[in-house]
């Protein structure tokens, strides 16, 4: 029912020029009819299908009323939603207002049209890369573009999808290459402090397709046998159709590694199992798409504001701001500045003069740009803290993203349509079809992190990492380029020591 009907949208968008105009300054009120760009998710060579890249792939953005229409009625009289009670409608709402972060989780998460839970679909390159008979970083690309083709063509040959949301992680890219070096981190530093009173456990949330799972217990099994028989892997996974593949896999790999590891289908912010054993807690690619919060500063007090949405009777979009903060946005900012000694980025100017000239500008607005808070991110911190007090947290994700919605920490928001990706320029989109994805400002987060749980981390680029526990031999090509290292310069790590 849904992808016809989005089908016919996205073709109608495509036919008409962008339009824009000036949006209410006190109350914001923006309509969002929309779609977003290219990312490392995305193969750079699917861009060369296309004359253009970049913004300029497709021929509209979204749009907003040069006079917007006056909501105000509907946004008194509707009721205010979570995410939480959305997750057993099999509907997308109207008539409802919701934080913005409620707004972008049930985008993502909601079990019968959230983006993770029935349009994504992960790209798997087949057989390993032989990257040491590549001539250069080239040739890879291109070999890559090839088998993305064709791991598409194999899709559409069953069933045609035009809206399909096709994307590929490191884990998949440069299996097992990728795997093998956080196997050998994970294994290193267990037997430097753990073994032999404790076996080793690992948590994973956001496993994908457990080719990470797999790689890493390969790889164990291989080098260390008497490592691998104390190993327990616990994959925590929200998506029903995720661990379904992901128990598939375990049951169908060589040898098999059923007997050590586990799938558990829930949240893990449903999480509620006090874990008092040392474990390793493996966050890959996860906190960019946790639900961040919407917040606009009034620009004479420097107060903030929270973002909700407004969908109205025909499912369109709206955003208003309230100067009543809600206790996970007020704690947020307690912990932060607390945290980070009151040193921390602000989409306002924090120079005096600066700040004076800002304010008597005669063009000046009085809302701030947007901030984009992670709150998951703080509920995840206090997860870790609450049930999982012996853990070593092992995180990567992307410290900058291009073609950011306008803001501080705003998120790339993308879809794809007829293998071209589409990005736009606010999360208000229609929900499940779009990947919406924020950068992780890693200052910030470590900060958050040690305020929390009380324990150190130590913060290094992704290629940093690589040199150190990866094999990078194995990803170079004869030119002397290596992908492993060059591909995610946007990415870092985060470890605890």
């Amino acid at each position: 029912m849904d992808s016809p009907l989005v089908s016919q949208l996205f073709r109608r968008l495509f036919q008409h020029a962008q339009c824009e105009g000036p949006q209410s300054l006190v109350r914001t009120a923006s309509m969002a009819t929309t779609s977003r760009s290219p990312h490392s998710r995305y193969p750079q060579i699917q861009q060369r299908r296309t004359k253009s890249t970049g913004r300029n792939e497709s021929s509209w953005q979204q749009r907003s009323l040069f006079l917007p229409l006056d909501k105000e009625a509907e946004f008194q009289k509707y009721p205010i939603v979570t995410a939480q009670q959305l997750r057993m409608r099999r509907e997308r709402p109207k008539r409802v207002k919701m934080l913005m972060r409620d707004f972008i989780e049930d985008s993502l998460y909601n079990p019968y049209y959230g983006y993770f839970s029935k349009q994504a679909v992960i790209f798997t390159p087949g057989e390993p890369f032989d990257f040491n008979s590549m001539r250069d970083q080239p040739e890879f690309y291109q070999a890559l573009g090839e088998r993305y083709v064709e791991f598409e063509d194999a899709l559409d040959a069953k069933e045609y999808n035009e809206t399909r949301q096709l994307w590929h992680t490191p884990t998949e890219v440069f299996s097992p290459h990728y795997g093998e070096a956080i196997g050998r981190y994970l294994l290193s530093n267990y037997l430097a402090s753990l073994f032999p009173y404790h076996d080793l456990i690992i948590y994973e949330i956001g496993a994908g397709r457990g080719t990470l799972m797999l790689n890493i217990l390969d790889y164990l099994r291989e080098v260390e046998p008497s490592v691998y028989a104390r190993t327990q892997y616990r994959i925590i996974e929200i998506s029903t159709s995720l661990a379904e593949i992901q128990r598939t896999r375990v049951a169908a790999a060589e040898m098999g590694h059923a007997d050590r590891v586990e799938v558990v289908n829930r949240s893990i912010f449903d999480w509620d199992e006090y874990v008092s054993s040392p474990c390793f807690f493996l966050a890959m690619e996860v906190f960019d798409n946790f639900a961040h919060d919407c917040i606009r500063y009034d620009m004479e007090t420097e107060e903030p504001m929270q973002g909700l949405a407004l969908i109205d009777e025909k499912g369109d979009f709206y955003e208003f701001y309230e100067r009543n903060l809600d206790k996970w946005a007020a704690r947020f900012f307690r912990v932060r500045h607390a945290a980070t000694g009151g040193i921390y980025p602000t989409p306002f100017p924090q120079n005096r003069w600066m700040k004076m000239l800002a304010q008597n500008s005669p063009f000046r607005a009085n809302l701030s740009q947007p901030e984009y808070l992670p709150i998951r991110l703080l509920q995840f911190f206090d997860i870790l803290e609450k049930y999982f007090p012996a853990h070593r947290l092992v995180t990567s994700d992307f410290h900058a993203l291009p073609n950011a919605c306008p803001g501080l920490n705003a998120p790339l928001v993308q879809t794809r349509y007829q293998r071209t990706t589409v990005p736009v320029v606010t999360p208000l989109v229609h929900q499940g079809y779009f990947d919406i994805l924020f950068p992780t400002d890693f200052i910030t987060s470590e900060a958050l992190y040690q305020a929390i749980t009380g324990k150190l981390t130590k913060v290094m680029s992704h290629e940093d990492f690589m040199r150190r526990w990866a094999f990078v031999e194995d990803t170079e090509t004869q030119s002397g380029e290596n992908p492993l290292l060059s591909w995610y310069q946007n990415a870092s790590v985060m470890l605890t020591v």
